[in-house]
């Protein structure tokens, strides 16, 4: 039977820190969770697209679960992120998370090959019958190729350790359409920060978020209102935060997240090749940003918002 899970609130895809000569700095990466926790974030989801998890070898993967896990001291549930490249190798990544005692694990298509969705159903179908963690499905077709429909999903409600759908498309219609399918068999989490709360409108009682690593609390604050329907106090912060929410979308969302941390305070600009720090023209443009947004941070009302 598949562990009893509540997933809801804003799980920042944490950050991978890095030292200067890009080896794992795993001080910084818990320091860097432990600061999105006592700001009051709901979850946490380490070895992510955000967490460069394509970048690591398996020893940094387990490292840092086994440091999330330490950090969050059940304050927080933690997720891990499964992204390899053949169905045995997620497995095996799925197993391990389960031998460190992680809370759930958001499992990615198998990466590089372009499935057919058939194949990506059976993915998804192995991985998740080889462990009792809960899992936690993570379509995201512009990076990964490979989309996760609600045909897909739906094919997969008889797999009782699938209980979370993350989709990262931008067609917030799929949450209605998965509804439609199946009922709420899943829980429905949104994975794209530029449309969180067209999303919670649609029915997701969660976010993957990426530019919550730099603003936590306005990023559960954006999503609480907007969960809690007050609209008239949720969209001036939306307005504020949607030229950052963007940059969630780019294809170097990682290294302008990064960035943005940076500014913050929060963690270094640092990421592995392949990827390379943003060109001058590009750094400046997202400084520009940052400064104008801090210039113009908002007043955020209250929404019960704890740090743990």
């Amino acid at each position: 039977m598949p562990r009893r899970v509540s997933w809801e609130g804003v799980f920042p895809a944490v950050t991978t820190q890095f030292n200067d000569d890009l080896s794992l700095n795993i001080d910084a990466t818990a320091k860097v969770m432990d600061g999105l926790i006592r700001d009051g974030v709901s979850g946490l989801i380490v070895c992510g697209s955000v967490g460069e998890n394509t970048s690591l070898e398996r020893k940094e993967k387990v490292a840092i679960m086994e440091t999330a896990k330490s950090v969050a001291a059940g304050r927080v549930p933690v997720l891990c992120g499964i992204a390899e490249f053949t169905t045995a190798f997620a497995v095996e990544t799925a197993k391990e998370a389960a031998r460190v005692g992680i809370d759930g694990v958001m499992v990615m298509p198998a990466l590089v090959y372009s499935s057919k969705p058939h194949e990506t159903a059976a993915h998804f179908r192995a991985v998740a019958s080889a462990t009792d963690l809960p899992v936690m499905l993570y379509n995201n077709p512009p990076i990964y190729k490979n989309d996760v429909t609600p045909d897909i999903l739906a094919s997969l409600a008889d797999v009782e350790t699938v209980v979370c759908f993350k989709d990262s498309s931008g067609d917030t219609r799929r949450f209605i359409d998965t509804r439609n399918m199946v009922g709420d068999r899943f829980v429905l989490f949104a994975g794209l920060d530029d449309v969180i709360v067209e999303s919670v409108a649609m029915g997701a009682v969660g976010w993957v978020s990426g530019m919550s690593n730099a603003f936590p609390r306005e990023g559960e604050t954006l999503f609480r209102l907007a969960k809690a329907g007050r609209l008239a106090e949720a969209m001036p912060i939306y307005e504020w935060f949607m030229p950052l929410l963007h940059l969630d979308a780019r294809p170097d969302l990682v290294q302008c997240i990064k960035l943005c941390e940076h500014i913050m305070g929060r963690g270094t600009a640092l990421t592995r090749p392949p990827r390379l720090a943003l060109l001058p023209q590009e750094k400046a443009e997202v400084e520009a940003m940052m400064a104008k947004a801090l210039k113009n941070r908002p007043h955020l009302p209250d929404v019960g918002l704890k740090a743990a």
